[in-house]
């Protein structure tokens, strides 16, 4: 009897997924575990293995097909084996995708690497692909331990072995920046270009977006940083950026503005007790991604620091799991460290709220002191919240930015651990 291959399900939110290739054709043989195909689910790309050994008999959705979860996707059987003919579908949603050179589209010669070892351990030609240019030989690959299914090694897991090796990886597995030149062409967006598009395009359309913008002197923690960097990065192997400043605060204002946290499901307002906090990150081919750092109100300072840098090094080397890019009841981005004065950023739906963070630039300041005004240089930045006004209205927002202006502006040493 033949064995229907499923669109799984790839994390608690996930609805849909979208087939980026299939590495099998109809008519080849495949082992159980071996990578049938690769799918897309919003912009986590994940590996897809054989849930039987046998041959491809058919396949019923085709590359940039957008499939529903549990939909029945191809099936496998015996050789000879007959199927009741089924109509080859191609859903109005399918898109374009228009991948990059990288290292999972590479042909690779199978000079160090067989296909399977004795023990019957197969991996994916992204792994093979790894393990090739690391020189990592067969016997010591099958040593590996494998999250995977049935203990299937994955990109994470080899990757994780390379880093404990303290192996430097110089397999480029993210793209390289896009580079681009002034010509007449016409370039297709690519499956997660559309699906930022879709999802900007759907905030735009259901949140009435509302602007509001403070001034915050950050010298004190400009301060802290430039003397304590050196000292944290040693001791914790932890860079100290702004990011996990700024976090803290805002978790701190939350808990007196509960209300920014929240979301809307029709006509109810859903209040969150936990703070899921949405960190954008920008990655090398010019695209988007919010990793989340789930219930970031139980961290202290160390934490975000740490949870911040993981989920951003794994977002760029395109290592995260589906559930770690869902589930955000808050987000922050920051155009600043690209230079941007300030920002006005669209709401991350369900969110009903986003904070840009602006570039720190030192300028001169007119501060009120006992003696009279004075001029003084000091380290400023600009903050720009963007609230959803179906259920915020303008002086909850202002009020919320002001206790956060507030709490980065009053930092105390004794806030973060050296």
């Amino acid at each position: 009897m033949a064995t229907d291959v499923i669109m799984p399900k790839l994390g608690e939110s996930i609805t849909e997924g979208t087939i980026l290739e299939w590495k099998k054709n109809v008519g080849d043989s495949i082992l159980r575990d071996e990578t049938i195909l690769e799918i897309s689910t919003d912009k986590v790309d994940s590996e897809v293995p054989s849930p039987a050994s046998g041959i491809l008999l058919e396949i019923l959705y085709q590359k940039n097909d957008t499939v529903a979860v549990g939909e029945i996707i191809a099936r496998i059987g015996e050789s000879g084996e007959k199927v009741e003919p089924q109509e080859v579908k191609s859903e109005v949603k399918s898109s374009v995708e228009v991948k990059e050179e990288s290292v999972e589209k590479t042909p690779i010669k199978e000079e160090m690497l067989i296909q399977k070892s004795s023990d019957r351990k197969f991996y994916s030609p992204l792994v093979k692909s790894i393990a090739k240019k690391e020189g990592i030989h067969l016997g010591e690959l099958d040593s590996i331990h494998g999250s995977g299914y049935n203990g299937r090694v994955n990109k994470k897991d080899i990757l994780d072995y390379i880093k404990s090796k303290g192996i430097s990886s110089a397999m480029p597995i993210t793209p390289d920046t896009v580079s681009y030149s002034l010509e007449d062409k016409i370039e297709p967006m690519g499956h997660v270009r559309k699906m930022i598009a879709q999802h900007m395009i759907k905030s735009r359309d259901t949140s009435v977006h509302v602007y509001s913008s403070n001034e915050v002197d950050m010298t004190k923690i400009v301060e802290f940083r430039a003397n304590h960097k050196d000292t944290f990065k040693a001791k914790y192997q932890t860079p100290l950026t702004y990011t996990p400043f700024i976090t803290d605060s805002t978790i701190k204002a939350i808990h007196e503005f509960p209300l920014i946290n929240c979301s809307i499901e029709e006509d109810n307002i859903k209040h969150n007790q936990n703070i899921n906090m949405g960190i954008a990150v920008a990655l090398p081919d010019n695209n988007l991604i919010v990793p989340v750092i789930k219930r970031s109100e139980e961290l202290n300072f160390l934490g975000l620091a740490r949870s911040t840098k993981d989920l951003a090094v794994r977002a760029r080397e395109g290592r995260l799991q589906p559930e770690e890019a869902q589930g955000s009841t808050f987000t922050i981005t920051n155009p600043g460290i690209f230079g941007s004065l300030f920002g006005m950023g669209i709401i991350n739906q369900p969110n009903v709220a986003i904070l840009s963070v602006g570039a720190i630039h030192k300028r001169p300041v007119v501060k009120e002191t006992e003696y009279g005004d004075v001029v003084v240089v000091r380290s400023m930045m600009y903050l720009t919240l963007a609230y959803d006004h179906r259920v915020i209205d303008g002086a909850y927002g202002t009020r919320f930015l002001a206790k956060l202006k507030e709490l980065l502006e009053n930092f105390s040493d004794k806030e973060v651990k050296i």
